[in-house]
């Protein structure tokens, strides 16, 4: 295993084509930094950013938006170590065939040093999350993708409950309006982390519990206007299992009918949220969003404390749906 944390400075920046060639081991939190002192930001994001430029990239990691690609999208050149030393720079002029398959490799082809990425002018996102009742949100699916530039979707399992996270770029003051710290801290991490904990020993509590913290935290409009990255990210509270894949988005709705009808027939009792992303197709040869539009479903189960919880049982079933469905398996999460 060879570590590349240490390669992790900017090398250059073009600020009137909005691109940066950055070492590949440059994390995303630093990245977001030396990107905005030059005025530019990373136009869609993931979750977190604790990942290395290097690692996202290699497993064609996402974030969500209809007319967003993977990140892998990014890359217009790379520069390449194969195994016997050669040093390779790659883009869609020079080698050409490498760099296509370079652009989504897992580490492959050989260490990737530095890239060059397309990036924008820094900016501001306006999130408002909403609740809403999922079987409406699956009846008007289309008009749900496309009602904002970043939708994204958290589905409650055991009930009919959803949130509906919308961010657009904007130049509003930043703002933010929705539950306390203390309630998001206390409450929503604290004391749900506990109660977690209390349902290993009687998973029949959980869908009470997946209510209870529905009503109190998402059940009112959230609002947050703030620097792109610190939207577009979010705390994942404590450690968890997860498992992602990746399906045409026109067959989500169906696929989750069916993952709904698994957890109830088979007397699962499962945290929430499903999380529901949205990709725009690329040309990326291993992204799981190559050559359709994409839905990413993900399923979780948390582990307080880092205490085990059963979850085979539910990740078999929700892949033999995402089978069903042509589904792809997300690099990061296999």
């Amino acid at each position: 295993m060879i570590n590349i944390d240490n390669l992790n400075n900017l090398l250059k920046v073009d600020k009137k084509n909005c691109r940066a060639t950055v070492e590949a081991g440059i994390k995303l939190h630093k990245l977001h930094i030396v990107l905005r002192e030059n005025g530019l930001a990373v136009s869609n994001l993931g979750s977190i950013s604790d990942q290395t430029v290097a690692g996202v990239m290699a497993t064609a990691t996402h974030g969500t938006g209809a007319n967003f690609g993977c990140l892998s999208t990014m890359i217009v050149d790379l520069t390449l170590i194969t195994a016997n030393g050669d040093k390779l720079f790659c883009s869609d002029k020079e080698n050409k065939e490498v760099f296509e398959a370079a652009r989504c490799s897992l580490g492959a082809l050989g260490i990737i040093t530095s890239m060059t990425l397309q990036v924008e002018p820094d900016f501001k996102l306006e999130a408002v999350q909403k609740p809403y009742k999922f079987s409406d949100i699956l009846n008007d699916w289309d008009a749900v993708i496309h009602s904002s530039e970043h939708t994204r979707i958290w589905w409650y399992p055991h009930t009919d409950d959803c949130v509906v996270w919308k961010a657009n770029r904007t130049t509003k003051e930043l703002s933010r309006s929705g539950p306390s710290n203390l309630m998001e801290w206390g409450w929503g991490f604290h004391a749900y982390q506990a109660m977690l904990n209390i349902a290993r020993f009687n998973t029949s509590l959980i869908p009470y519990l997946t209510k209870l913290m529905f009503r109190t935290l998402h059940s009112q409009p959230i609002r947050v206007v703030d620097a792109s990255d610190k939207v577009f990210n979010f705390d994942c509270l404590f450690p968890q299992y997860v498992n992602e894949w990746a399906i045409d988005w026109k067959d989500a709705p169906d696929a989750l009918r069916k993952l709904n009808k698994f957890i109830t027939e088979s007397n699962l009792k499962v945290h929430f949220p499903v999380e529901i992303r949205f990709v725009d197709e690329d040309d990326v040869w291993l992204s799981p969003a190559y050559g359709r539009k994409t839905c990413y479903i993900g399923v979780i189960m948390y582990r307080p404390y880092g205490k085990p919880v059963p979850y085979k049982k539910y990740w078999k079933g929700y892949e033999n749906i995402m089978r069903e469905f042509n589904g792809r398996p997300h690099w990061a999460k296999v």
